[in-house]
C-alpha cells in the first residue's frame, strides 16, 4: 500500500517539474586556479648553455670500459643440468590404484620428488615405527634431500580425526569400522 502512495507523489505533476529544471539556466564553472608554469630558454645564452658538451663528464665516459661476454655457455650449462634433471627418474614405491575419476596411474616420479600417496605412506611407517624407519631411511629409500625430509616429517601433517564421545549416553554414536 506504501508504494502506491510514495508513486502517486513521485509521479505527480512530472512533466511540469522536467521543464522547470531544463528552463533554468545552467550554472557556471568554477574559475580554474591560475599555474604557474616554468620558464622557458628563451635567452640564447641558455640555449647555447644546455646544447654545449661538458669536458669533464666526456673524459669520464671515456675512461670507462664495458666489456661483455657472451652468456650463452653459461645458459648451456644450466639447460643441459635442467633436462638431466628430467631424465633422471624413479619407479613408485607405493601407489594407489586407478582412479575410477579416469585420472593417468603414474609409473614414475623425478628423483627427489614424492606422490602423496608414497608421503602418506612414509609419513604412516616414520609414525608407527620411528626407530626402523629414521628420516635417514626415508630419503634413501624415495631418494630425497636428508633435510627436507627432516622438514617433511616435522611441519607436514596429514588428516587427524578426532572422534569426541558425546556428553550424553542417549546421543547417536558413530561405530568405528
Amino acid at each position: 500500500m506504501g508504494a502506491r502512495v510514495t508513486r502517486v507523489f513521485r509521479n505527480y505533476n512530472l512533466e511540469n517539474r522536467v521543464h522547470r529544471e531544463l528552463s533554468k539556466d545552467k550554472p557556471r564553472a568554477a574559475p580554474r586556479h591560475a599555474v604557474k608554469l616554468p620558464a622557458t630558454a628563451s635567452s640564447p645564452q641558455e640555449v647555447d648553455s644546455l646544447n654545449q658538451k661538458n669536458a669533464p663528464l666526456l673524459d669520464h665516459l671515456r675512461s670507462v670500459y664495458v666489456e661483455s661476454r657472451d652468456p650463452a655457455p653459461a645458459a648451456a650449462e644450466v639447460s643441459k643440468d635442467v633436462t638431466a634433471g628430467r631424465e633422471q627418474r624413479r619407479l613408485l614405491k607405493f601407489s594407489v590404484p586407478a582412479s575410477p575419476l579416469g585420472l593417468v596411474e603414474l609409473t614414475d616420479v623425478p628423483i627427489g620428488k614424492l606422490t602423496i600417496a608414497e608421503a602418506l605412506k612414509a609419513m604412516g611407517s616414520h609414525q608407527h615405527q620411528p626407530q626402523t624407519w629414521s628420516p635417514e631411511k626415508i630419503a634413501q629409500e624415495y631418494s630425497l634431500d636428508l633435510k627436507e625430509t627432516k622438514a617433511l616429517l616435522e611441519f607436514f601433517v596429514p588428516f587427524e580425526v578426532e572422534i569426541i564421545p558425546p556428553k550424553t549416553k542417549k546421543a547417536k554414536q558413530i561405530k568405528a569400522s
